[in-house]
């Protein structure tokens, strides 16, 4: 069953994902502005833009199902390192 989500706090959540996320995008266009180490093409954007709108959906969904803060922080927790392992394994092929 799924419970209400207060509105206020709920979007505060959102809005820091947002600017958190940007940030992230941001970093590797600096980056190559800077040093030729740092090579990114369009696909490497696009790719990195999925991987956080899929992270943000089901943050969000693991926000609405579950029914403690508890199962809310664990579930988050598990999306974040999903997200650092996918990442990894694209940029390095660590596995």
């Amino acid at each position: 069953m799924l419970r209400t989500v207060s509105s206020g706090n709920h979007r505060v959540g959102r809005w820091l994902f947002l600017l958190v996320a940007s940030a992230i995008m941001l970093v590797p266009a600096v980056a190559m502005q800077i040093t030729s180490e740092v090579n990114w093409g369009l696909e490497d954007f696009g790719a990195m833009g999925l991987m956080l709108i899929v992270a943000g959906l089901l943050m969000e969904a693991s926000s609405r199902v579950t029914n403690t803060t508890l199962q809310t922080g664990l579930g988050v927790s598990f999306i974040i390192l999903a997200f650092f392992a996918v990442w990894a394994e694209l940029a390095v092929g660590i596995f």
